[in-house]
């Protein structure tokens, strides 16, 4: 299984870095569905299809997940998300904080500690990350228009918002009902 994970989550990095999605979906969702791919997708594939450098890299989940809310919100504040979004070496480091900090939660929930805490380290950030899905959804105007130097558009922020949901959410939710329940049957 371990090397089954990496070929999928290498090609969706690929794609995710390599084609220009923005092509044919518009600025905010497709910026959205490259976070989520990366920190949501591509993180844990890329941790269980290489388990050795996973456990090398993995911190205590709780100071993982930490990390991770920190970076995700710090790069969705207004200034710091037009530097992502507008200037291409901002764009760099955001992509790539947002792989690592992905790497470092997946990597700290599967291996850096018992179970029972690397599902604390998911859940928690399940839950950060549908409080920021709906407060992009909820946000009464388009956070990013000024900065970004674009038209307000308010429907694509919420279907940022929901792909945020979408993605982030289940994904994080199941991973973190399944450590929980292997550190129930660990204790059985």
């Amino acid at each position: 299984m371990t090397p089954v994970a990496l070929v999928p989550g290498l090609a969706l990095l690929a794609i995710l870095w390599g084609v220009p999605l923005d092509r044919w979906l518009p600025g905010f969702p497709v910026h959205m569905l490259r976070h989520m791919g990366l920190v949501a997708i591509v993180a844990p594939l890329l941790v269980l299809g290489l388990p050795g450098l996973a456990r090398r890299i993995a911190l205590q989940p709780l100071i993982a997940a930490a990390l991770e809310f920190a970076i995700v919100w710090a790069w969705h504040l207004p200034a710091a998300h037009g530097f992502g979004r507008m200037i291409p070496a901002g764009f760099v480091l955001e992509q790539t904080s947002f792989l690592a900090v992905g790497l470092l939660v997946w990597a700290g929930c599967l291996h850096g500690g018992p179970p029972l805490a690397g599902a604390g380290g998911l859940l928690l950030t399940s839950m950060h990350m549908t409080l920021l899905g709906a407060l992009l959804i909820l946000a009464p105007r388009d956070l990013y228009a000024t900065v970004c130097g674009t038209v307000p558009d308010i429907g694509a922020q919420q279907i940022g918002g929901m792909l945020m949901l979408a993605i982030g959410t289940p994904i994080y939710l199941l991973g973190g009902l399944l450590l929980a329940s292997r550190a129930l049957s660990e204790e059985r």
